[in-house]
């Protein structure tokens, strides 16, 4: 069976979701065969979170990372992913996430700062305490909280992944279900709206990926924009939602729009935290046998046929 966790960064990458990269959308630093690439680097690292220690699984999985595609393809889904790889196996994620991230130490932190320092993330910016550029003095659980507030990633640490195990969880396996009932019916789309040759998989990942985006600003957005922008983007994104894509036609132009809006400028409104939220979920719902993936060679196969078209 092929790695849970390189599956999930695969199902993210290759869904065509507005404003990211996948198999026919390129940034002029990034493209989809870096994500393919990353997806492979970090499976090894971060599967082994549990012996390593989870602060030294990060920094191996960003090392690999930079060998592989040579930028910041994976640091967010490093982050999210890592805890809920330290886990054991047997338990389920919500029963063995609060006990991971209660053992985090200033050890752990340390090798986290230096992960972010090597993967440069856009818009970092600095803080008042405990800054990625200086040595950390708590641990990594605190140093996260102290970030909950502008951070969606760093909110998972400080609340025991109560909305990527939770909400989020529960939203995936709706958009699941739903777009595989409603498997003709996108089939049957496809080829008159755009997104030729979408699966019902995919479907259920962007669908899911709009309901993040309308609940919430991407982080990301607003270190790099500004909470204007960012609001602007989850207004457009609750619009889009309440059009109930994919189910009706009229909603099909309104998600190109939408990612016309999101790749202008320079692709700057590229909502990145809410991409690497979408991966952990996956993660989680792929673990811990709550929904049924296609295979790696299925993925990669579809990501292939998208090109073609």
């Amino acid at each position: 069976m092929t790695d849970p966790i390189e599956l999930a960064c695969l199902l993210e990458a290759t869904a065509r979701k507005p404003g990211n990269v996948h198999p026919s959308a390129s940034f002029e630093d990034l493209n989809y065969d870096d994500f393919v690439s990353a997806a492979r680097a970090i499976g090894e690292p971060l599967a082994n979170a549990e012996r390593d220690g989870l602060g030294q699984a990060v920094l191996n999985a960003i090392q690999a990372t930079q060998r592989e595609a040579g930028s910041n393809v994976n640091l967010g889904i490093a982050l999210l992913i890592a805890p809920l790889a330290s886990v054991p196996d047997g338990i389920p994620l919500s029963h063995g996430i609060a006990g991971v991230l209660n053992r985090t130490t200033v050890e752990d932190a340390e090798h986290v700062y230096a992960a972010i320092r090597l993967a440069k993330p856009g818009g970092l910016g600095n803080a008042k305490s405990q800054d990625v550029h200086d040595r950390p003095t708590i641990t990594l659980r605190n140093a996260m909280a102290l970030a909950a507030d502008r951070d969606r990633i760093a909110e998972q640490y400080a609340t025991d992944f109560s909305f990527v195990l939770g909400l989020g969880r529960s939203w995936l396996l709706d958009a699941w279900r739903w777009c595989h009932e409603l498997g003709t019916l996108i089939r049957q789309m496809d080829g008159v709206l755009g997104l030729p040759g979408i699966v019902p998989w995919e479907a259920a990942i962007i669908r899911f990926q709009l309901k993040l985006l309308a609940d919430a600003p991407d982080s990301l957005v607003v270190r790099k924009c500004g909470s204007d922008t960012a609001v602007e983007l989850q207004e457009r994104a609750a619009e889009l939602h309440r059009s109930d894509w994919p189910s009706r036609m009229t909603s099909w132009p309104a998600l190109h729009q939408f990612d016309d809006w999101l790749r202008a400028d320079g692709h700057r409104r590229n909502p990145g935290t809410t991409a690497d939220l979408i991966a952990a979920t996956l993660f989680a719902a792929v673990r811990d046998g709550l929904i049924e993936p296609p295979s790696r060679d299925e993925i990669l196969q579809h990501a292939a046929r998208i090109r073609q078209l």
